[in-house]
């Protein structure tokens, strides 16, 4: 899911993170709207608010939600900057670090939560930050991976797309295209996933209140031990083959020239 970068995905590649990642962004959503009443896996609301906020004249709350939106905008560009910069090598690394730094969102908003929040105002805006940043971080990783195919927490833009694909699919020769028929099913895909993990995050949020995130974070950290596995074991098995096999012909190697070592002392005697 994590591996492979830009062009070198497949649709299955980009299938399996949008999924995924639309399921993430939907409990994270919906959780927040019901324990802090705001939204946090997208910034158009935000925005709207921001230019309220500056129409009345209520300065300290409009660099709060401008503050909300730099989060946002910081954890995209974070996520963006450590892949870009990366290399064959350090690629797996590379992309794991912002989901990491998702987790570690989440861990700390579900302990305090759990534990300290005493719903004050402060308390909720400090909150929604670590969330948007959260979001952000996702949305910049999931979009810079897959090239830009998969955006998990824009689903106004998503929406658009799927009907203008699905109008597409109307006629016989989009439908013989194989690139619109793919772009059609993820985002029908990534649809259905962010109100699936909606609908899970309503239904549990009541019973187990901030402890939602971390059945999130687990599950993050599970794809990420599944990812670490198929990048490295593979690696060091290959390794050990190859180790292996240049072993051998070293052996090989070392006793072909004792051999010829030996004929040509024999030679020289006679």
């Amino acid at each position: 899911m994590l591996r492979r970068y830009s062009n070198s995905r497949t649709f299955q590649d980009n299938l399996r993170l949008g999924v995924f990642t639309a399921l993430i962004a939907g409990m994270v959503n919906v959780a927040s709207l019901v324990l802090f009443y705001s939204f946090t896996s997208n910034l158009t609301g935000h925005f709207a608010i921001l230019a309220q906020e500056i129409a009345n004249g209520k300065w300290f709350q409009m660099l709060v939600v401008f503050f909300w939106i730099l989060l946002f905008f910081t954890g995209s560009f974070l996520s963006n900057n450590l892949i870009i910069n990366s290399t064959k090598k350090n690629a797996f690394v590379s992309h794991s670090i912002p989901m990491v730094l998702e987790i570690l969102c989440f861990v700390f908003v579900g302990i305090y939560g759990q534990f300290f929040y005493t719903e004050t105002l402060t308390q909720t805006e400090i909150l929604v930050s670590i969330l948007l940043f959260s979001m952000g971080l996702q949305n910049g990783l999931t979009a810079s991976i897959s090239n830009f195919q998969v955006k998990t927490t824009h689903l106004t833009g998503l929406t658009t797309d799927l009907a203008l694909h699905l109008s597409m699919l109307t006629k016989k020769k989009y439908r013989m295209n194989v690139q619109v028929v793919e772009k059609t099913k993820l985002m029908a895909a990534i649809m259905g996933s962010y109100i699936a993990g909606g609908v899970f995050s309503g239904l549990i949020i009541n019973y187990v209140q901030f402890q939602v995130f971390y059945f999130i974070s687990a599950a993050m950290l599970g794809v990420l031990s599944y990812d670490f596995a198929k990048t490295y074991i593979p690696f060091f098995v290959n390794k050990k083959k190859h180790d292996t096999n240049l072993k051998e012909r070293l052996e090989k190697i070392q006793s072909s020239i004792k051999q010829t070592t030996k004929k040509n002392g024999v030679l020289e005697s006679k």
